[in-house]
């Protein structure tokens, strides 16, 4: 059997009265329990990828399975297997969290129609209870939707979307409008989660820092993929480069002193000095004038992103400017 849970093979998806297609051929595979993002601009065809896969639009061309069915012929089979946290909330206000999570749990056939919590089969009491202890809204479960907050409904969101054991839990833009510490709670729940259960998790996001742990990241512009690989790898091959901020009593001194010993340097004062590691510390040994600021800074992959994007737009005007 394959532990390839999600393969797409050359994506097309073009809209009727659009010049050119939201996504033109994009391929990429996600394994068995892997985090797996996916990164892009707006526009790049995130959104659109994203809900082909989760069989609400139809591709143009190409292959698509998820859980070993076509997303075309077995959509509803896809459907089955995948939990999906929506970009905007997807609550009933009217209802309370286990009100929303009945609904859905009878909707998926997981449990037949009781009018009351505690009619409901032990099994699925048991189920909710443990995945809202797990998640940390035991305590609000039973509370109206309306009075809890964005962190609360998130995670009410997530409970929903696990109930019925998804492989591949879809997470579009998942703390969008959290506050700092409602998104890092989530995400110490959602790792959690994929450690506990084996889920495999697509993520796309905004917020780079929440790629930083993903096994695999795959980065798409005007439609295509442009980068893929593991954070560090991407971090490496497309940045390759650390900086190191100095500055010191005497910044004619310093200055040359840098000059002396060959360093890059691309601003100052303060002098930020660019380079790989390596490099970087050779400058830092070799300076031998007194400092009164060492500040460094290893690439990460945000820095990488936007490379990698900044050359893409780089292109596109140049396309532009040629044509």
């Amino acid at each position: 059997m394959s532990d390839l849970v999600i393969q797409v093979d050359d994506l097309v998806k073009t809209y009727r009265k659009a010049a050119v297609p939201a996504v033109a051929g994009v391929s990429f595979v996600v394994r068995s329990g892997e985090f797996f993002a996916l990164l892009g601009p707006n526009g790049a065809g995130k959104t659109t990828t994203i809900s082909v896969l989760t069989t609400t639009l139809v591709p143009t061309a190409g292959s698509v399975r998820v859980a070993g069915h076509d997303v075309v012929r077995d959509a509803a089979e896809v459907r089955r297997r995948v939990g999906i946290i929506f970009q905007q909330p997807s609550l009933d206000l009217n209802l309370t969290g286990e009100q929303n999570v009945r609904l859905h749990a009878i909707l998926y056939g997981l449990a037949p129609y009781r009018p009351s919590y505690r009619a409901m089969p032990v099994s699925y009491r048991t189920t909710v209870g443990q995945l809202a202890e797990l998640l940390g809204i035991g305590g609000a479960i039973f509370s109206p939707v309306r009075t809890l907050s964005g962190g609360m409904k998130r995670k009410l969101e997530i409970l929903r979307s696990l109930l019925h054991r998804p492989e591949v839990l879809f997470l579009d833009e998942p703390t969008a409008g959290l506050d700092p510490v409602s998104r890092r709670d989530l995400w110490t729940y959602l790792r959690q989660v994929q450690r506990e259960s084996g889920t495999t998790v697509f993520l796309t996001t905004h917020y780079l820092e929440e790629a930083e742990h993903a096994d695999q990241v795959c980065v798409i512009a005007r439609g295509r993929v442009v980068a893929e690989g593991s954070p560090s790898a991407l971090t490496q091959r497309l940045v390759g480069r650390s900086t190191v901020v100095l500055d010191g009593p005497d910044r004619t001194a310093l200055a040359q002193a840098l000059e002396a010993c060959g360093a890059v340097v691309t601003g100052g004062p303060p002098f930020e000095v660019v380079g790989d590691a390596a490099e970087v510390q050779r400058v830092i040994s070799a300076v031998d004038v007194p400092l009164s600021l060492v500040r460094t800074h290893v690439a990460t992959l945000e820095d990488a992103y936007l490379d990698i994007v900044g050359a893409e737009r780089d292109a596109e005007r140049a396309e532009v400017a040629v044509g």
